[in-house]
């Protein structure tokens, strides 16, 4: 079963006696545990029907005891087993046998890592329950997200909005999710999240420096990328961190160049390099314009040169930086 589904299993009703929760995206498992307490078990019975155990100090038997236990008060019972991979062979088999007869009136649900589907506990839980795996997002499938955040805050956000906090904010949601609960807090209730709101809330991340000095390589003013390098790498970001959003940034322009070289119309050429919105079109094709094609290709070796002494080398990351700087803009001088 995929993640989005649960939230139609539980606006139906339609839950199944057990679950297990895996995956590399630990923000959203949690959070759709969260939403499986607030939707199975009301607040003012919880004491009575919400047990949260632990794989690691839990045994097979007393889980199953738990769950097996009747709910007081209301219609169901809502087990809750993290860091399930913390459970020995034996507590498996005990499970297993648990999954034959599951209670129909408890929720077993095991949140832990990606789960052996050849053990038999696996094999019979398939039979009577779901396996959910939360999978990261694809970059392509961030704006989704987002639109689907704020809508839920209650605060529609503009495609172009959209675009800058994905720069500012990066792939992860949690961050993601923090930025658009202020943004609709800084809007207020039922009004749209413009790009002037994210730029006014989420610019003082530390992104958005990093942002700032990719411009400016993109627009050959060395300089100004070196002064904004001192500023990223005093707050703490990571040198390769800083890398990898140049490589993104310059990645973007190759293939905006590429467009232009093949005289692709403006209107098509942001969809094809991932844009929602027009808004950073045109500064983004005046930077591609500065360097050929020929360029580029020599530009991506030196990023995958930096990436390797970055990661090798013993020299300061400020000075291998600055080494590619002065490399991705030869020819032009420092102001």
């Amino acid at each position: 079963m995929k993640s989005e589904e649960l939230v139609r299993v539980l606006a139906d009703g339609n839950v199944k006696p057990v679950y297990f929760f895996y995956g590399d995206e630990t923000f959203l498992m949690e959070r759709e545990v969260k939403r499986f307490i607030a939707t199975l078990v009301p607040a003012d019975v919880a004491d009575f029907n919400l047990d949260i155990l632990y794989g690691t100090d839990r045994k097979g038997e007393e889980i199953a005891a738990a769950a097996q236990t009747l709910p007081m008060f209301a219609e169901r019972r809502l087990v809750v087993v993290k860091r399930s991979e913390g459970l020995a062979e034996a507590d498996y088999e005990v499970l297993a046998a648990y999954l034959k007869r599951p209670s129909p009136t408890t929720c077993l649900l095991f949140v832990g890592k990606k789960p052996d589907l050849r053990r038999k506990f696996f094999l019979d839980l398939k039979k009577v329950g779901e396996l959910v795996e939360f999978r990261h997002p694809y970059e392509n499938q961030l704006p989704a997200f987002i639109t689907a955040e704020a809508a839920l805050a209650g605060a529609p956000i503009a495609p172009e909005a959209v675009e800058l906090l994905i720069l500012l904010s990066g792939s992860n949601l949690q961050e993601l999710a923090s930025q658009i609960e202020k943004l609709a807090a800084y809007v207020g209730e039922g009004k749209a999240i413009t790009l002037e709101a994210v730029r006014e809330i989420a610019s003082d991340t530390r992104v958005d420096t990093v942002f700032d000095l990719a411009n400016a390589l993109g627009e050959k003013q060395v300089g100004t990328a070196l002064r904004k390098l001192q500023t990223v790498l005093r707050d703490g970001q990571a040198p390769i961190y800083v890398l990898n959003m140049l490589t993104r940034h310059f990645r973007q322009l190759w293939q905006l160049r590429e467009l232009m070289v093949r005289r692709v119309p403006k209107s098509e050429m942001g969809r094809a390099i991932g844009l929602r919105s027009e808004y950073f079109l045109p500064g983004l094709m005046k930077q591609a314009g500065n360097f050929t094609l020929a360029d580029f290709r020599e530009l991506f070796d030196h990023l995958y040169e930096t990436d390797i002494a970055l990661k090798s080398s013993r020299l300061k990351p400020a000075f291998i930086l600055e080494r590619l700087f002065m490399a991705l803009c030869a020819g032009t001088r420092i102001p």
